[in-house]
């Protein structure tokens, strides 16, 4: 814990800037992508990949240094369009994004015949894709999540970050970790958790899993990395690439109203990567 919480020192003290700067960055995007005639927001056009959507959800902060190297080490076997969401951390709480994303990947959805999508969420981007799916019916569009460092049951750093409407939300007991935790029967989605026993930003490491009685989850421990490490460390990209390679071969066989075949479920049991 020692480790753990001199990390979670500096990560607290730097937060403010990293929000900071993750909002200038999407603003920067925005700009540049409208300047040369590229997408800029849920109305525009998908990329005209024939294959499952795939969502990729950041954070909180680090957006702009995980999510695109994680898409290109991502990319191939038919998968694809990959779809980046960006959840401005200004103005909205998870409930709020998770809508937003929801938004997202009903268009998705829609452009692919109304068959299915996978979302992979990064640290809080894990959070909001599981509040879609089992709050909010997104388990009908959503067959598969997998969440890369999430604290699915917040973490003692936000206890100590600044009042921020998203990041009292990853308190422990929190209402919004209260809300997720209550029965969710019947929901298809199956979860893929990979977590750490070194994440600097969700202590204890243990709140990174699943844990939910009605849940069809696997929680995949990754020994000896951190937070901005995992989602680019080898054995997890290539169990998120064998999961999309599976989800693309449903994907293939699905009929476009759904009632194809979707990925089976497990009950929660924990795997382990490799470590480095």
């Amino acid at each position: 814990m020692g480790v753990e919480a001199s990390r979670a020192v500096v990560r607290l003290a730097r937060l403010p800037l990293d929000l900071a700067a993750d909002g200038v960055g999407q603003l920067t995007g925005l700009l540049d992508r409208a300047l040369h005639g590229r997408p800029t927001g849920p109305g525009d056009p998908f990329p005209a990949d024939s294959g499952i959507p795939v969502l990729l959800v950041h954070g909180l902060a680090d957006g702009a240094s995980v999510i695109p190297p994680l898409e290109r080490e991502l990319r191939g076997d038919g998968v694809g369009p990959f779809i980046p969401v960006a959840c401005n951390a200004f103005g909205q709480d998870i409930r709020t994004a998770a809508r937003a994303m929801g938004e997202r990947v009903e268009q998705a959805c829609a452009h692919g015949g109304g068959r299915t999508a996978v979302v992979i969420g990064y640290s809080l981007g894990g959070l909001i894709a599981r509040y879609y799916v089992q709050r909010l019916g997104g388990d009908a569009h959503v067959p598969l999540v997998i969440t890369l460092a999430t604290p699915h049951g917040g973490t003692a750093t936000a206890l100590l970050a600044p009042a921020h409407p998203l990041l009292r939300q990853l308190r422990p007991g929190s209402d919004l970790l209260t809300e997720l935790a209550e029965p969710a029967p019947g929901c298809r989605t199956q979860f893929v958790a990979f977590y750490s026993d070194l994440d600097e930003a969700v202590i204890p490491a243990t709140r990174g899993r699943i844990d939910h009685p009605d849940l069809k989850a696997r929680n995949v421990l990754v020994p000896g990395v951190g937070h901005l490490t995992l989602p680019l460390h080898r054995p997890v990209i290539d169990e998120t690439r064998a999961l999309l390679a599976a989800a693309q071969a449903m994907f293939a066989v699905c009929t476009p109203n759904g009632d194809g075949p979707r990925p089976g479920g497990q009950v929660a049991r924990d795997t382990v990567a490799d470590s480095p």
